[in-house]
């Protein structure tokens, strides 16, 4: 069965979020066919796809390498995420499904009584799934593309500490799904303005930006994602 490009592009991004594959590193097509277990075909249209998206570029004698993004580009993502998702809420607010009302209370809950609890692991993926609902909640399809390709980003450049205080974080959170399900766009908006805030100055480089360079040796840890990749035939 043909897996399709899209899938390929996943497994890829993925693995440079983690760490697999390091900055500045090259990524032939046969390599990278040969460890997701698939054809350079879907390679080529998965490389392409990320280097629109500023993970990959293209090296004059050398390829596709892992792109390594300056510090002023980092610095960027964090104010076009400070920008975007305030907008996100406030469109939310405006065009907002019953459907996503509901997943978003549920997750207000679980987040709540786990930031009670001091779990800081669920914490963080019930932090990513919420805002990828709310994102989707906008009915926004270009803003909803735009925020994802945004956090896949920050979460390759960036570390972030845990929240100092996580049930503020969380109240920070029920508030923006009172104000959406109000129909309120301005106080989504304002409270998403200062929760994001906040969540931004807990973010650190995760490298020295602007290092490297594209002749450095590769070297690749292990993958998250093994050959042949049965999940991504489903």
């Amino acid at each position: 069965m043909r897996i399709p490009a899209h899938s390929v592009c996943t497994a890829i991004r993925d693995d440079i979020v983690a760490g697999v594959y390091e900055r500045g590193s090259r990524l032939t097509e046969e390599l990278l066919a040969r460890r997701y277990g698939v054809s350079r075909v879907p390679v080529r249209e998965a490389l392409r796809t990320l280097e629109a998206e500023g993970f990959v570029v293209t090296r004059r004698h050398a390829g596709a390498c892992v792109a390594e993004p300056t510090e002023q580009e980092a610095a960027d993502l964090l104010e076009m995420r400070m920008l975007l998702e305030p907008l996100g809420a406030a469109r939310a607010a405006q065009r907002r499904t019953e459907a996503h009302l509901k997943v978003l209370r549920g997750l207000v809950r679980l987040g709540q009584e786990r930031a009670r609890r001091g779990n800081s692991e669920d914490l963080r993926s019930l932090g990513g799934w919420f805002h990828e609902t709310l994102a989707q909640a906008s009915g926004s399809p270009a803003l909803t593309s735009t925020l994802a390709q945004l956090r896949h980003k920050i979460a390759w450049m960036y570390a972030v500490e845990a929240p100092a205080d996580p049930v503020e974080s969380w109240a920070d959170h029920g508030g923006i799904v009172d104000a959406v399900a109000r129909g309120d766009s301005d106080r989504a908006r304002a409270i998403t303005s200062l929760h994001t805030e906040r969540a931004t100055a807990a973010h650190r480089l995760r490298f020295p930006a602007g290092a490297g360079g594209a002749e450095r040796p590769e070297r690749v840890r292990t993958s998250q994602h093994p050959v042949n990749m049965p999940s991504l035939r489903h």
